[in-house]
């Protein structure tokens, strides 16, 4: 395997994880951040720099390019979104570079307590000789999706500096707020003008994602009985002790993120705000079928209404909003998408593996309004908390991977 990107790689994500872009998802601002458009403002800057065409960034936050086509072939869009978890601090991220890792243990520098191996991460014990790169320890490091980015960016760049490269016209965006389900806006389609699409925005090569959770968002919002404590005997309602009953009563055991894999759903407290007098209480609700989705959603509901029941002078009401669809509905009427993807996998000499995704990409949404968009591999582990790693011959897996299919595409039609 010859390194050919991989130094522009380890550039890229280096220099795009340092940079702030977190996603808020209290904030009803598109972008939530306004420091996401610094990384959209670094990616319209380059490029411009490496020669695409009809580059902009959109009222809605998303940066957009065209990389003209040599050949006739459908319009294929490369995704990646610019934002990173809210769920931990993103916050003066500092990237370093493991370099021809040993199998050993990794220590970080500003956490020394936190360590990284094959015991904690089994799938690093495969990226024996090859280059890691970390964050420090009190940060996320941001591969997701920066990886996606650096690498849609490289293939951008190669694509550009060979221009008789078979090629058919491709569409670039990099979207915000991906991480709080937001990072499709309704004119997102329309701009992107692609026939169909990719998100790179997976994880072990070989990857190729074309089913996903549905998903719905839920918020509680209880409105207690305020009077002063002295005073409450008979009267006070308290709003914190109805919200740990609505908590306590749904099945923790058998219906949340920690006891449930492969195709099992979940409901996830994801927020408890507020006081004794209102609180707000945050769930996502995740199947990978419309019914057991609805039916999830019916079950909080009937839980809050059972609480409700038992205190009448308190106020509680559910509202739940759809988020995303399984791609697998819309997908599976026509694979082409797909099947260019396995056949550019099987040419690096990788056997493609398709397993439903615990998560939803821009993808999941895309495609729900008439882009089909599976999701490949870039290498990113351990995401969305310190221990978050990727390999940068992963990474250039995925851009060869990008380059493959995107070659396939017009001999198909050339």
């Amino acid at each position: 395997m010859t390194p050919e990107f991989d130094a522009e790689l380890e550039d890229r994500l280096t220099r795009y994880c340092a940079i702030d872009s977190q996603s808020d998802d209290e904030s009803p601002s598109s972008p939530s951040t306004a420091i996401q458009l610094d990384m959209a403002r670094t990616l319209e800057r380059e490029l411009t720099e490496i020669g695409a065409k009809d580059v902009r960034i959109t009222d809605y936050g998303a940066v957009l390019a065209t990389i003209p086509g040599t050949a006739p072939g459908p319009i294929i869009g490369l995704l990646a979104h610019v934002d990173t978890a809210p769920q931990y601090n993103a916050t003066g991220v500092k990237p370093r570079v493991i370099r021809r890792y040993n199998g050993g243990a990794i220590t970080f520098p500003d956490a020394p307590d936190l360590v990284l191996s094959p015991g904690t991460s089994p799938h690093l014990a495969d990226k024996v000789g090859e280059d890691i790169i970390t964050a420090s320890g009190t940060t996320l490091l941001g591969a997701d999706d920066k990886a996606g980015v650096a690498v849609i960016m490289t293939a951008a760049r190669h694509l550009l500096s060979n221009p008789d490269a078979p090629r058919p016209t491709l569409r670039i965006a990099f979207t915000p707020d991906e991480e709080i389900g937001r990072g499709v806006d309704a004119r997102l389609p329309a701009d992107l003008g692609a026939d169909f699409a990719y998100t790179f925005d997976g994880g072990k090569a070989g990857e190729i994602e074309y089913e996903s959770f549905s998903a719905d968002g839920a918020t509680v919002r209880i409105t207690g009985v305020s009077i002063h404590p002295g005073l409450a005997k008979g009267k006070m309602v308290n709003a914190i002790h109805l919200a740990a009953k609505i908590v306590q009563t749904l099945p923790q055991a058998t219906m949340t993120p920690e006891v449930t894999d492969g195709t099992e759903g979940f409901i996830h407290a994801t927020g408890m705000t507020g006081g004794s007098s209102e609180m707000v209480l945050k769930f996502i609700l995740r199947d990978f079928e419309r019914e057991g989705l609805a039916a999830k959603g019916d079950l909080l509901r009937q839980v809050c209404a059972a609480v409700q029941a038992g205190e009448p002078r308190a106020k509680i009401e559910v509202e739940i909003k759809p988020q995303y669809r399984n791609m697998r509905y819309w997908l599976e009427k026509d694979m082409t998408p797909v099947d260019l993807a396995r056949d550019a996998c099987r040419d690096l000499g990788i056997e493609p593996v398709s397993v439903p995704i615990r998560g939803g990409t821009d993808g999941s949404r895309l495609t729900e309004m008439g882009v089909p968009c599976p999701n490949l591999f870039t290498g990113m582990q351990e995401i969305h908390g310190p221990l978050e790693w990727i390999s940068v011959q992963d990474m250039a897996l995925a851009t060869r991977l990008c380059l493959g299919l995107v070659a396939r595409a017009a001999r198909r039609t050339g």
